[in-house]
């Protein structure tokens, strides 16, 4: 009765309307109603007035009034206590017997109300936001998703998806990668424009670390890191960086990353970071083919709009390169990332410091003093996927000895005269290993005990005085 007393104040103020030959299904829309309430209350035989409450109606406000002093206590101590929570300590601690709604229902007049008394508004009490549009080739928005182990069968522990969205057409773009440091996320930025055919004006982020240097105190302005500044320079686009704790400032892609998981990843399995990114690219043609329930336009029609507003982006590629200091081993390789890549042994000394430049699909190492040329590239490699793996040239090993002139031998009649040893093309080992074998040649051969009165006649010294324990075996 109360719910129909409310729709007639409502809909009377629309009867005006209705008589100079507004149809029913416009004030429908406007008022959020069916059309067929409004037919029953603006038609001419519709009622007049709203009917009179029965003389129950308050029964729920008189169940919840004792409670309301309780319930103003516990809101006034935390003001964003939850009404589940106060349910469920009315029933325990005062035997409260009406159900939750009545106690949602107080809630909503009683907490702003308190809120008020305190002097503050949460910006949670509401948790209401203001929504934006934007003009084609504006913005977009970036975000990660993080896809587990799906690829945990070929090698790669964690998956990522990188995620862009235009937020004028909500176009999406997606590719996956086993590696968030800042190399492979400017880029992914690089193959999102490339999907995209241009550059957006303004470029949405969170406080991830490859944009943001630090964190600092809200109000105080954020600083962002070199080479994102770099980047976005080179292509012309702007960085905003999203207060803490506001992901509803980045919805679009939010959503997108929950979207792109269920379309293209869920029930299906892969066997590399190719075929899932394969997979994405046929499923967008169907995303740019659907409705979109915001803007209510085909996806695809009105990203011809948003890739005609973008700005082209710049023939010359700028490589973001995550750069760290590194000690050559003995064994001329270079450890990045759980990883070995080798360095020319020419160019190269044993604990030499080198710098790694790890970009999303190479590794370039260099020298930290340039050559006479001005050169301090040592080498590139093709960056490893996993950990534990040896990249290694060949040619960088040339000039250290490869051990194929060694020979070796088990017993002394490996090389009886006539006989070649193991191992050796000229009839015997040479060199240091020649050595070795004498030495455990010399280990069987029997040597012989002579009194060291002996040794006195040869020198022509004082005879040895021999012990008590010693004995003259001549």
């Amino acid at each position: 009765m109360v719910l129909e007393a409310e729709r007639w104040l409502e809909l009377r103020r629309f009867r005006v309307l209705r008589e100079s030959g507004a149809s029913l299904s416009e004030i429908a829309r406007e008022t959020g109603l069916n059309w067929r309430t409004v037919k029953k209350y603006l038609e001419e035989d519709g009622p007049a007035a709203p009917p009179e409450p029965p003389p129950n109606v308050c029964r729920g406000k008189q169940a919840i009034a004792p409670y309301a002093p309780v319930i103003d206590a516990w809101l006034r101590a935390e003001i964003l206590l939850k009404g589940t929570v106060i349910y469920e300590r009315l029933v325990q601690e005062y035997g409260f017997t009406a159900n939750y709604q009545r106690v949602k229902m107080y809630l909503q007049q009683a907490r702003p109300r308190i809120a008020a008394e305190l002097g503050y508004t949460p910006a949670e009490l509401a948790r209401l936001h203001r929504r934006f549009e934007v003009v084609p080739g504006a913005q977009a928005q970036v975000d990660w998703g993080d896809e587990g182990g799906v690829l945990a069968h070929a090698g790669i522990p964690k998956v990522y998806s990188f995620h862009m969205v235009l937020s004028y057409s909500r176009d999406p773009f997606c590719c996956y990668t086993a590696s968030q440091d800042i190399g492979t996320f400017f880029a992914c930025h690089r193959r999102a424009f490339e999907h995209f055919g241009g550059v957006p004006g303004v470029i949405v982020y969170d406080r991830t670390k490859t944009v943001v240097r630090r964190h600092v105190a809200p109000g105080k302005a954020v600083p962002l890191h070199p080479e994102a500044v770099a980047f976005a320079g080179h292509y012309g686009f702007d960085i905003d960086v999203l207060a803490a704790y506001r992901p509803t400032g980045k919805g679009r892609v939010e959503r997108q990353v929950l979207i792109v998981r269920d379309h293209v990843l869920a029930g299906r399995s892969f066997s590399s970071v190719d075929a899932m990114d394969r997979a994405f690219a046929a499923w967008v043609p169907v995303r740019r083919a659907a409705v979109h329930r915001t803007h209510g336009e085909v996806i695809g029609v009105r990203a011809q709009r948003d890739h005609a507003a973008l700005a082209p982006a710049p023939a010359r590629p700028y490589i973001v390169a995550n750069r760290s200091l590194r000690h050559v081993g003995k064994d001329c390789l270079v450890a990045f990332e759980a990883n070995l890549y080798s360095v020319p042994a020419a160019k190269v000394f044993p604990r030499q410091l080198v710098e790694v430049r790890a970009s999303s699909g190479t590794v370039s190492l260099h020298s930290t003093v340039a050559d006479g040329n001005g050169v301090t590239l040592l080498a590139v490699h093709q960056r490893a996927v996993g950990r534990g793996a040896r990249i290694i040239d060949p040619a960088h090993w040339d000039g250290l000895p490869d051990g194929h002139t060694r020979a070796v031998t088990s017993s002394r009649e490996d090389h009886l005269p006539g006989r070649p040893a193991c191992g050796s093309s000229l009839g015997g080992p040479s060199g240091a290993l020649r050595f070795l074998l004498a030495r455990a040649d010399a280990a069987d051969v029997t040597v012989g005990r002579r009194p060291l009165s002996v040794y006195d006649q040869i020198t022509g010294t004082r005879p040895f005085a021999a012990g008590p324990d010693q004995k003259d075996d001549a």
